[in-house]
């Protein structure tokens, strides 16, 4: 599944969200995206008539949050080519480090240095919606987006995180 081309649901992932208690709820929401506010809000929308609410309800309440909220997201994301703990940030970042596919020493390498540079200069880590995406497609996009002001970078970083929000609830039922 590409980060563009998000898996359609019917209505389970509603019916399964509104059917969870609180406190598994906010784990399973929390597993999406990073910002303890986003799942408060999230939780306080519920119930959702439809998986199309839902997301509609998941993008909305995303943009509507605060630069610190934005960066309480970024921050639960490992660096681009580093081991991640999470099943599903390992699979996101398949491109990086997947058997046979993955990227040589000499990409892994700039992807490192990418990073450095990155959190040196927008003080986060480098997000980008990877699922389908090459090291070298990743690394492309790294390097071009250095040269965003901060301003405009937040505003892409929290674009992928809206992405990577939307895979993930999608995966929510699936785990």
């Amino acid at each position: 599944m590409e980060c563009d081309q998000p898996r359609m649901t019917g209505e389970r992932l509603a019916g399964y969200i509104n059917s969870l208690p609180d406190r598994r709820a906010r784990t399973a929401l929390a597993r999406s995206c990073g910002s303890r506010h986003w799942v408060d809000a999230m939780l306080a929308a519920r119930p959702f008539p439809s998986d199309a609410a839902l997301f509609a309800a998941a993008e909305r309440e995303w943009w509507a949050l605060r630069r610190e909220d934005w960066l309480e997201a970024f921050g639960n994301h490992p660096r681009i080519g580093e081991r991640a703990s999470d099943p599903w940030a390992r699979s996101e970042q398949a491109g990086v480090r997947g058997a046979g596919a993955g990227a040589g020493d000499e990409t892994r390498a700039a992807l490192a240095q990418g990073n450095r540079e990155y959190e040196d200069r927008f003080g986060y880590v480098f997000l980008i919606c990877a699922t389908g995406k090459s090291a070298g497609e990743m690394l492309d996009a790294l390097r071009g987006r250095l040269a965003n002001d901060p301003a405009t970078e937040l505003r892409v970083a929290a674009g992928e995180q809206a992405k990577i929000t939307r895979l993930r609830l999608d995966k929510v039922t699936a785990s």
